[in-house]
């Protein structure tokens, strides 16, 4: 996590978070263009995203839910008028994305494939979103139309061209489940470790209940992307247990990645 130091105009954010601003040290942390994350150095420390309305409602659901089993911060405030906001604890420890982790890249690998398959071992049947698998599919049919293709993973999904990797959506789509507790983004900056102990998750805008391999499959690519290798993904998998994944699943996660 990057952290830049930056002055904000406090009258711009609604009155009840304005308080906590107020003789603070903020640093920008966004790493979307799509939210704008600040870090509030105060307390234990507090993080506030601000997107469009709308954007962060199903975030702040699956966030304290998370937290209620304890695998998240806490959400302080959720509030949606003009933008949405929300407002939570920060997470002891650092994301994965830090020198220390990176530098031990096979310990590092053998952690978040042990902890993704104790997320996956758990009980979803009181989680608020059931139905993220159909949500995962239809958030790429709507880039596709929109003539959204994201190139870097065309070029290594084992598909051609768009056409031929959509033809597999098509065609096998209706083979992915609805099975599991899934993080949605399962990726480095997502995990926090505290000296290699885990702390919790961030960032659940696509979690829910889905098929295990939408986390497989990005936890294969957050190891290729941050390791700048691919040698780690044959590791990952045997880590998590190769009895568990179906490759034909992972193909058609990774033709859907094509629109995303």
């Amino acid at each position: 996590m990057t952290l830049k130091p930056i002055n904000i105009d406090i009258s711009s954010y609604p009155p009840e978070l304005q308080p906590l601003l107020t003789s603070s040290d903020i640093y920008d942390s966004s790493c979307s263009p799509d939210a704008k994350v600040i870090f509030i150095q105060k307390d234990g420390g507090y993080f506030l995203k601000t997107a469009p309305k709308g954007k962060l409602e199903s975030e702040a659901v699956m966030t304290r839910y998370f937290h209620g089993k304890g695998l998240s911060a806490n959400v302080l405030a959720y509030i949606s008028n003009e933008s949405d906001y929300m407002l939570t604890e920060k997470i002891r420890g650092d994301d994965c994305t830090t020198a220390k982790y990176l530098e031990n890249p096979k310990r590092l690998c053998d952690t978040i494939a042990e902890r993704l398959l104790l997320l996956h071992a758990m009980d979803f049947s009181d989680c608020p979103v059931q139905n993220r698998t159909r949500r995962y599919i239809a958030s790429a049919e709507k880039n596709k139309q929109a003539g959204i293709v994201n190139m870097k993973n065309l070029a290594g999904s084992g598909y051609n061209t768009p056409e031929e990797a959509w033809r597999v959506v098509e065609t096998k789509g209706h083979l992915l489940q609805d099975d599991t507790l899934l993080h949605g983004d399962y990726c480095l900056p997502n995990i926090i470790l505290d000296d290699w102990h885990f702390s919790g998750f961030i960032d659940f805008d696509e979690g829910g209940v889905g098929d295990r391999h939408i986390d497989i499959f990005w936890g294969a690519w957050t190891l290729l992307f941050n390791l700048d290798t691919d040698k780690y993904r044959a590791r990952f998998f045997d880590a998590y247990g190769r009895d568990k994944i179906d490759e034909e699943r992972l193909k058609i996660i990774s033709a859907i990645a094509v629109f995303g």
